[in-house]
Formats: structure tokens, C-alpha cells, sequence
């Protein structure tokens, strides 16, 4: 795999990949139509009457009915990554929502704890009823509700099936594990058992942490974890940057969870990895490995810039140029003069792109088949949110100024994109929920982004709102 192709498992590889969407369909999903109040409890202004919900409280409103949306499969829940237009059904990433557990505790609201503590309870279950392993593992995605698939075969469990295991997102290949999945979900059942003191979210984070060790530590020159298995349980030969990354933060916190030195070493061993990614003549960090020896140079994406800073800590430090990068070499602006631009006239959306080949994508050809074309300006809003966080976080003259713009886009996106859309076939509360891209993008490595409201892009909103930094250990 070498130059635009990416590791080929990954939690974003099939976003989007749902059958039969056209370019029509997607603008018409950015139009910005006016959404209606459906029975999930949309309501546009706050219980007490006192006015119009603020944006953040809307997000929250968001990420509570993709948990809600089938309250006839049972209490045991995870909430669904995107909205129904994507076309994933009632997918619900691993990622997305150990991402949602964080905003939410980051809300400091005890509706919003029990909602996070329901959600880490869910994905206990999922590592204790795996339909296959017993190990700690936790896949990539798993169905919460049913649906009738595209070939006709139905899916009629939600999240806990009949036979009583976790229901894994088999139909659309998502039964692999990948390491920075894992870590992610480590770090927010490590984050509920700090918050709460129940044991058996630090058991469950340390099951993921060893899974890790013996799954992913790799001998190679370039060292560090590699990036999980498939779903045949092969282990896959690429070692990410980002994944890396996120077990500085994983082993950091299960040091400080368990008092076992052992966890320190291996965060160093991740820590090493990443700083051997660092390019210093450029001010950047390269993306990973995808034979353990050779770094891989292109592309370089934006969540290896950003989550570094978050997680390293490295304020005035030599690392610290990595925001300077993301900012000077991944920004767009889009609006409906852009080429493939799916934004309304009359608006535009400030932010980052996926990575430096979204800026170079072809604009004359679709994304994958059956996808459209790719608009070169279109905003990432999850990396948006990452960069908005990482610099409010390190705090450099302009820094504040130049995230909460990034911030202000963000939540004019809720307000405006995503009209009409819908969670388990119900329409979701008034301008709730951040769309994951203003027009379609292609990441560079094989599958794209379009406007379609996101548990994960919605989440990282509600962090960077709140100075929630979900990495520092």
C-alpha cells in the first residue's frame, strides 16, 4: 500500500457507503430545509420555558435521540453513528460512541452522566457477549436497530440479539477490531471510572488495554502498536499515528487506574512511535506505517496534528508547530460557488479537510462508485472541532480567536445543514446535531465525508465547546 491508499480497515472505510444515495439525494440532506418536531422530545426551546436551547444543549439533544431511536429493542443501547440518509442503517461505531460517553461526561450534568454511564454499560456488554471471542475485544461497529438490508435479507434484533450476544455490524463488514477503536473505548470507560468509582468500567478498560498488548505490539524498527485485526481475525500490517496517539492517553490512565508501572512502559512505547512519525523540516507528523519500516508520507491527515497536541501536551514545545501546520496547510472555506459544493447560496463554512489530498482530490470523477463527485473546499467539522479544542487548549496569541470561529461554523452547521434528516426513521429535534462534512470530501484514503448529522462530529463539537480535552491522561 503505498501514496493515496490508507490502511484498508479502519472505522471511517465505509462511511457513507450506503447503496443507492445520489449527489441529488445529499443536496437535498445540506439543503437546510426547516426540520419538524418529531417524538423524540424536539423541542426548540429549553423545559423552563426560558428561551431557544443553546447550541451545545442542541448537540446533546442530538446525541440522546441517536441513543433513543429504537426504544422498542430493548434498554441495553447504543446510540446510531449517523442519521438514516447515510444509508448505514442503524450502525452504531465503536468510536462514535466512546466519543459520545466523553461529550457527555464533559457536559458535567447528571442527566448527561447517566446517559454516558448507560452507554459504557453498553459497550461492557458488547466485550462480555462477543459473538465469537471472549477476549476484551470490541468490534467495529454493531446494528441497534432492525432494518431490511439492501439485498432484501432483514435484520430484526436490535443491540442485544435474541440468542443474547451483542449484535455486530456483520452486513456491512464491520467485524474487525481495530486499535484505535479499542483505545478510544479504553479511555472512556477509564473517564466514567474516574468519574463514578464503579469497578467494573476500570476492568473493562483494562481487558481493552491487554487485548492491545498482545494484539497489537509489534517488534518492528518503527515499533509501537499495530492497527488490529480483520474480520477473519487476521492481523492487519499497517501501525497508525493517530492509533498510537490514543495509547499515550490509555496507557497513561491505566497507570493512574491500576498503580501498575507495566502501563507506563507501554505508553512510552506508543509515545516513541509517534515521535519517530515527526517531520521537523515541515512541522508535521506523518500518518504511520504501512510495513513497519518505512514511514508513509502521503497523505498527511489532520487528526495526527491535532490529536498529538492533545495528548503530548506540548504547548510552547517543538510539537506545537503541528497546529501551525494544520491550520496554514488544511483550511477551506466552502460555499456554493466551489466546484461540487453542496452548500445552500448564501452561506458559507469556515474549517480543515481530512488531509492534504482532499485538497488535490478529483473534482471530475466520484469518490468511490456510486458516490458524488468530491468539493476540494469541503469542511471536516469532526477535524474542525479537533483543531478548535487543540488550540484553545495550547493558547497562543490568536489561538482563542481563530477556535471559537472555527467553533462559530460548527454550530451555524447545526443550525443550517442536515434539514429533514432522521434517526431510526423519526425526525430529529430542531437544528440538533453537527453534519460530519458541508459537501462531500475525499479523505485521501479511499472513502469520503458528506453532510449527513454525526454522533462523532456532534461530539467533538460539544468537547471543543466545553475545553473537554478527551486525551490528556
Amino acid at each position: 500500500m503505498t501514496g493515496r491508499q490508507g490502511p484498508a480497515l479502519s472505522r471511517r472505510s465505509l462511511i457513507g457507503a450506503g447503496l443507492g444515495i445520489t449527489a441529488a439525494g445529499l443536496a437535498a440532506a445540506g439543503s437546510g430545509q426547516a426540520l419538524a418536531a418529531g417524538p423524540h422530545g424536539a423541542a426548540a426551546s429549553a423545559p423552563d420555558g426560558a428561551g431557544p436551547l443553546s447550541a451545545p444543549a442542541r448537540g446533546r439533544a442530538f446525541l440522546a435521540a441517536a441513543m433513543d431511536a429504537y426504544p422498542d429493542n430493548g434498554s441495553i443501547r447504543l446510540a446510531q453513528s449517523y442519521t438514516d440518509q447515510a444509508g448505514l442503517f442503524s450502525t452504531a461505531f465503536t468510536y462514535d460512541n466512546a466519543l459520545a460517553i466523553l461529550a457527555l461526561l464533559a457536559a458535567r450534568r447528571q442527566e448527561s452522566l447517566a446517559r454516558a454511564t448507560a452507554l459504557g454499560d453498553a459497550l461492557l456488554y458488547a466485550q462480555t457477549h462477543d459473538p465469537a471471542y471472549d477476549d476484551g475485544r470490541l468490534r467495529q461497529a454493531y446494528n441497534v436497530g432492525p432494518y431490511t438490508f439492501y439485498d432484501g435479507a432483514p435484520q430484526p434484533d436490535g443491540f442485544v440479539r435474541a440468542d443474547g450476544a451483542a449484535n455486530v455490524g456483520t452486513q456491512f463488514g464491520f467485524t474487525g477490531t481495530a486499535v484505535g477503536d479499542m483505545a478510544w473505548a479504553g479511555i472512556a470507560l477509564s473517564a466514567l471510572a474516574l468519574r463514578t468509582g464503579a469497578g467494573r468500567f476500570r476492568t473493562g478498560a483494562v481487558r481493552i488495554g491487554e487485548w492491545i498488548e498482545r494484539t497489537g505490539r509489534t517488534d518492528e524498527p518503527l515499533g509501537g502498536y499495530k492497527f488490529g485485526v480483520d474480520g477473519a481475525n487476521q492481523r492487519l500490517p499497517f501501525t497508525s499515528t493517530e492509533h498510537n496517539t490514543d495509547l499515550v492517553c490509555l496507557f497513561g490512565r491505566l497507570a493512574r487506574l491500576t498503580g501498575e508501572r507495566v502501563w507506563l512502559r507501554r505508553r512510552a512505547r506508543a509515545e516513541a512511535f509517534v515521535r519517530r512519525m515527526w517531520e521537523p523540516a515541515g512541522g508535521f507528523f506523518y500518518t504511520g506505517t504501512n510495513d513497519g519500516v518505512t514511514v508513509n508520507k502521503s497523505p498527511v491527515p489532520e487528526d495526527t496534528q491535532t490529536w498529538t497536541h492533545l495528548a503530548l501536551g506540548s504547548r510552547t514545545g517543538t510539537f506545537a508547530r503541528s497546529l501551525d501546520w494544520a491550520v496554514a496547510e488544511l483550511a477551506v472555506l466552502d460555499h456554493a460557488g466551489r466546484t461540487n459544493s453542496t452548500v445552500p447560496q448564501g452561506q458559507s463554512y469556515e474549517g480543515v479537510t481530512f488531509s492534504s489530498a482532499s485538497l488535490v482530490a478529483n473534482e471530475d470523477a466520484p469518490i468511490a462508485e456510486g458516490r458524488p463527485r468530491p468539493d476540494r473546499d469541503g469542511v471536516w467539522f469532526e477535524g474542525t472541532a479537533h483543531l478548535a479544542l487543540a488550540l484553545r487548549d495550547r493558547g497562543k496569541r490568536g489561538d482563542e480567536a481563530r477556535a471559537r470561529r472555527l467553533l462559530a461554523s460548527a454550530e451555524q452547521a447545526q443550525d443550517l445543514l442536515g434539514g429533514g434528516q432522521t434517526v431510526g426513521g423519526e425526525a430529529l429535534p430542531e437544528r440538533a446535531g453537527v453534519v460530519s462534512a458541508s459537501s462531500p470530501l475525499d479523505t485521501g484514503f479511499g472513502f469520503g465525508y458528506y453532510p449527513y448529522r454525526h454522533t462523532g462530529a456532534t461530539a467533538w463539537y460539544l468537547m471543543a465547546a466545553a475545553r473537554f480535552n478527551p486525551l490528556r491522561a
